[in-house]
């Protein structure tokens, strides 16, 4: 049954009196294919849209398809039909009754009508604002342009009307002179072909003509809209430096004086106990008469208008040092060289690729290490999470930050370079995001990683991966092994949780594209709190969309408390459970859960890529700032690897011959480990030599060392501490020479 819902009183506009805008809902037979025919669809009209969805459920989060009624027609049909046409698209839809279908009609009108003055009004009212001379001349230009095209269409059109009128006239009189059947079936068809060509280019010329409508009555709102953005992004950079320089001022005034501070600030927790983080921030800000007076409200709407980043805007806010910071933002254009991967891939059909020399064709200039760094592309997910009272909520961020981890990967088809045995690498972040990072290959054969993170906002991250790569003929898997750990210090909460597998496609013809499938159980070992993350592989025929990603969240008793859902390559959503209910069609005999959840909240949002990253691998802003050279860093760190460096540049040639050099020495280094180690067992210190955390080669790593977890019980390289320190005194005299 359809219902008329009142909305709020929309704002009026000055000189224009328009009726109240309602919304209409109500269920509507859609023409769809002739093998399904009409399918029942949930149909929304409001604001001059009419949107239609498969159920009433699905309004919260898919819509089928949008109408615009300003520039539509609306065509009443045969008993219960009407058609709407809009952009060259009809639109086939059936009431259930003629009652319903001439209310659908007088909506449909009415919100026509409506839309279509508040078009001109907009563009009326527009007429005063500021254009940019270059704007203003360009779309000048594109409007006569498809004004003379559309003028020669008309003389096309009126020379085809001439000649098909004519052509119709002389075959009439042809039919009339010859009465044979053939000749005048064959006359017939001309006809209709004739008449078909007609309507053809009548149909045509109305589309172009619309076109240019269209283009004129937008023209102008486009013109203010962007010059309002353009206006609006400046003073909001203006005001991110101004509140950025205010708070290093008062990160220097906490830092002289912290005792009042605290005062100040304890005064302040009545006040501010009911209000969210940002309003928190910006009433400390409001009580200091020494500085600007800027509401959340204000700040958040204009971030909004402008499509800014509300991440960028708190990164800028809580860390002033980034403004001063300056990070490269660019690297050399990738060459265009040309290799067939194929003749050097037919003969590892099977075979363990870490084993397999390939040339730094196929290569990106990051190591496998580095690459292990990027996960932290977005670390103020666990920033938010370690603020968080609540431990499932808690579990929400940690599960978006276990996907945020692959969005780098969805165009990244190349691959790291493989580490050599003792290699390292560090990301000093403390100043901006506050964290330090250390990574060091603990392993070649298998190859394995160890890294730790500690981060000064309230989180410690640490894993241990060994990559299992596998050639299989079309494809490439590539399987992490290990765990990944993640503990909060406030609240002691322990996460644990593995990767996906990851898979290029169409290694032997095609374009590559890569993959992410599998399950990701998160777990909360103190808690018991769990989620399980589905990765839904992409398939050609499903219905489903691209890289989706599903979950669920719940306590230790098994109750479900959130809904996840979204891509790995864009963003994840939660959605509170309010209810739950038992439905039907589940696999196996097995009932489905339907769960009845609030609005979704969003947790993550991919950050767009760099300007002209198609030429530079593919690479975010995070992972062009990795290779950059910094002073002072181990002399094993990946930074200072020479073919890596070489590769960069864009010397593929030298780099090639650099790393079949250090790959030489590698090999070398191995068999005089592995001859040491023989030794040692004949000498009877087989024994020593365990104990002491080495491993099959003889080779024992420098800054992690193998333990027991007591929580998982897996045995696992961790940081064993001491790189910093070395870093401070720059004192490397440990350092292996692996360069």
């Amino acid at each position: 049954m359809n219902e008329l819902v009142k909305s709020l009183p929309s704002p009026t506009l000055p000189g224009l009196h328009l009726p109240c805008l309602d919304t209409y809902k109500g269920w509507l037979f859609k023409w769809t294919n002739y093998l399904k025919g009409y399918q029942r669809r949930w149909f929304v009209l409001s604001n001059g849209l009419l949107s239609y969805y498969r159920t009433q459920a699905e309004m919260a989060h898919t819509c089928r398809g949008t109408i615009p009624l300003a520039t539509a027609h609306i065509e009443v049909g045969d008993t219960c039909h009407l058609v709407l046409t809009s952009g060259g698209r009809s639109y086939h839809l059936k009431a259930t009754s003629e009652g319903e279908c001439q209310r659908w009609v007088s909506a449909l009108q009415q919100a026509k009508a409506n839309a279509t003055l508040l078009i001109h009004h907009s563009d009326d009212s527009g007429d005063e604002a500021p254009v940019p001379q270059e704007d203003r001349a360009l779309t000048q230009g594109v409007l006569k342009t498809l004004a003379s095209k559309l003028d020669d269409l008309s003389t096309c059109n009126e020379l085809i009307g001439k000649h098909g009128a004519a052509l119709q006239r002389s075959l009439s009189e042809l039919e009339d002179l010859r009465g044979s059947t053939d000749s005048t079936d064959k006359v017939k068809t001309v006809n209709e072909r004739a008449t078909l060509f007609r309507i053809t280019s009548n149909a045509m010329i109305n589309a172009c003509r619309d076109f240019l409508d269209v283009a004129e009555s937008h023209s102008r709102r486009w013109q203010k809209a962007l010059q309002h953005e353009r206006e609006q992004r400046h003073h909001l950079e203006e005001t991110i430096e101004q509140l950025a320089k205010q708070h290093n001022s008062l990160e220097r005034a906490w830092r002289e004086n912290p005792t009042s501070y605290t005062d100040v600030e304890r005064s302040q927790e009545g006040d501010a106990s009911d209000e969210n983080d940002e309003a928190e921030f910006f009433d400390a800000m409001e009580e200091s008469p020494a500085f600007i007076t800027v509401t959340t409200d204000t700040v958040i709407s204009k971030l909004c208008s402008s499509q800014y980043n509300i991440e960028l805007y708190l990164k800028y806010v809580t860390f002033p040092q980034a403004l001063r910071k300056t990070r490269r933002s660019r690297i050399p254009d990738k060459p265009n060289y040309s290799l067939n991967l194929w003749s050097i891939m037919k003969n590892c059909i099977g075979k363990d690729l870490s084993k397999i020399p390939m040339p730094v064709n196929f290569n990106e200039p990051l190591s496998m290490l580095q690459r292990l760094t990027e996960d932290l592309e977005y670390s103020e997910l666990l920033d938010r999470a370690a603020r968080c009272d609540s431990s499932l909520e808690q579990l929400c961020l940690v599960a978006a930050f276990s996907v945020s981890s692959y969005s780098t990967t969805v165009h990244r088809t190349a691959k790291p370079f493989n580490p050599l045995l003792g290699e390292t690498y560090e990301l000093d972040r403390l100043e901006e995001y506050g964290y330090r990072s250390i990574c060091e290959q603990v392993s070649h054969h298998p190859p394995a990683a160890a890294h730790h993170v500690t981060s000064q906002r309230g989180w410690t991250l640490w894993q241990h991966i060994t990559i299992d790569s596998k050639f299989r003929g079309k494809y490439i898997s590539v399987v992490p092994l290990g765990n990944i750990h993640l503990q909060f210090h406030s609240s002691g909460n322990h996460y644990v949780w593995s990767k996906v597998t990851s898979t290029v496609h169409n290694i032997i013809v095609g374009k590559l594209w890569i993959d992410q499938s599998g399950d990701i159980d998160i777990v909360n070992t103190t808690t018991k709190d769990t989620c399980r993350l589905k990765f839904s592989p992409y398939s050609y025929f499903s219905r489903e969309v691209p890289r989706k990603v599903t979950g669920v969240v719940e306590d230790r008793e098994g109750t479900a408390h959130y809904i996840l859902s979204g891509t790995w390559d864009d963003k994840m959503e939660s959605s509170k459970i309010v209810d739950s209910s038992q439905g039907c069609g589940g696999s196996e005999g097995k009932q489905k859960t339907v769960y009845q959840t609030l609005q979704p909240k969003l947790l993550w949002k991919k950050y767009p890529l760099p300007d002209n990253a198609e030429n530079m691998h593919f690479f975010s802003s995070l992972a062009l700032t990795l290779n950059e050279p910094e002073e002072g860093v181990a002399p094993t760190d990946s930074r200072l690897r020479p073919d890596q460096r070489l590769m960069e540049a864009g010397l593929w040639d030298e780099a090639n011959g650099q790393k079949q050099r250090l790959e030489e020495r590698q090999r070398l280094e191995r068999k005089r480990r592995e001859a040491q180690a023989n030794q040692a067992l004949e000498e009877g210190e087989k024994h020593d030599s365990v104990s002491s955390g080495q491993d099959i080669e003889g080779y024992n790593p420098l800054w992690f060392e193998k333990r027991t977890d007591d929580r998982t019980g897996e045995s696992t390289y961790t940081y064993r501490g001491g790189y910093w320190e070395a870093k401070d005194r720059q004192d490397w005299s440990q350092c292996p020479d692996i360069f």
